[in-house]
């Protein structure tokens, strides 16, 4: 092991502590310097990595959204039909935000903030993303019902997202009947 393998990154500890504080106390309670403290770096330290509050925020949700894509996707059969792969693309993501419901909380909150068109049109560009590759199946594309985008995540994630949020434990039976209802409220018959 070389000593650059055993240096931490501070840049991902910032992000992380960013996440954490808003989940727990809002964007009031991330200041620069509570998020250094929470990532136990000095306040420079967070400012050499990101030049701005905004910045964290943005690089935080963007790391946060590639993560719950991979683990969304992770589980899914290819070769299931559309509406048991959207249901266990659901299992995934709700599974994913239920072991850390900290993660679920910083999505809602960036949702419901002036951080939200910025953070989801830079998601949306991102080439490659897990979701939105199962997404554009075909046989899953055309199943879709013509609405905005973000109508078709509130209804059909969406759910997933807040229950995690709310550290709402419910069992697999319940959850597979919330994911399938959020397929028939997204899709065609």
């Amino acid at each position: 092991m070389t000593v650059a393998t055993l240096k931490p990154d501070r840049a991902a500890a910032v992000r992380r502590a960013l996440r954490t504080l808003v989940a727990r106390h809002g964007f009031h309670g991330a200041s620069m310097a509570a998020i250094a403290a929470e990532a136990d770096v000095a306040t420079g330290t967070a400012y050499v990595h990101y030049a701005s509050k905004d910045e964290v925020v943005l690089a935080a949700y963007l790391e946060l959204k590639q993560e719950m894509g991979a683990a969304a996707v992770a589980r899914v059969d290819r070769d299931a039909a559309a509406p048991e792969r959207f249901v266990q693309l659901w299992l995934g993501l709700h599974r994913f935000l239920a072991a850390d419901p900290d993660r679920a909380r910083f999505l809602v909150q960036v949702d419901a903030s002036p951080y939200a068109a910025t953070a989801h049109r830079m998601a949306m560009a991102i080439e490659g993303d897990p979701i939105m590759v199962e997404a554009a199946r075909a046989d899953l594309a055309e199943r879709l019902l013509p609405l905005p985008f973000e109508v078709l995540y509130d209804l059909g994630l969406g759910p997933a997202l807040r229950l995690a949020a709310a550290d709402r434990r419910l069992g697999r039976g319940s959850l597979v009947m919330v994911a399938q209802a959020c397929w028939r409220a997204i899709s065609v018959a």
